[in-house]
């Protein structure tokens, strides 16, 4: 038995915009400032971003009203364990991005270089760093337990062989 398509689909969206997102976070500086360079991968970061925070939405909605719940691959402590790891990936995303968003507000930020966010914090540099720091500490986070998340579907596709990973693929 597998997840309906939906499901999937919008599962591996998620986990390909979190690390095209951490990739370009990783380059933004490459470039300097207000240079188009900066602005361009900047630009991408918060539209990708704001993609993701729709297709967030859009799992959470689908999760609750219509997609296809399939039974819990593990009982007992793996399973509240999965349960646990789940829901934290959840919640990470959900502040990552909220904290995301914020960061845009505080900072302003040039959008394609086609009109300007202002910034409702300007010359506000401490809530520049805890506003930033709220979003790059939960996306590391992120990376990590998705990390253990695939390596748990790795290890019940090649040791277990109980299928469980195959309830996620595509096809």
């Amino acid at each position: 038995m597998t997840y309906d398509r939906l499901t999937i689909w919008l599962h591996w969206l998620t986990a390909g915009l979190v690390l095209v997102l951490w990739a370009l976070a990783q380059i933004i500086d490459f470039w300097p400032p207000a240079s188009f360079g900066r602005v361009a991968v900047r630009s991408t970061h918060i539209l990708l971003g704001l993609v993701l925070v729709a297709i967030l939405l859009a799992r959470l909605i689908w999760r609750l009203h219509g997609g296809r719940q399939l039974p819990p691959a593990q009982t007992g402590l793996l399973g509240l364990a999965a349960r646990l790891t789940h829901w934290a990936l959840y919640g990470l995303l959900t502040l990552a991005l909220a904290a995301g968003i914020a960061n845009v507000w505080v900072r302003g930020d040039s959008f394609f270089g086609l009109f300007r966010l202002v910034s409702f914090a300007p010359g506000d540099r401490a809530m520049r760093q805890l506003i930033g720091s709220l979003h790059e500490v939960p996306t590391n986070l992120i990376l990590i337990v998705a990390g253990l998340h695939a390596a748990a579907a790795l290890f019940h596709h090649f040791i277990k062989r109980d299928g469980v990973l195959r309830r996620m693929l595509p096809g």
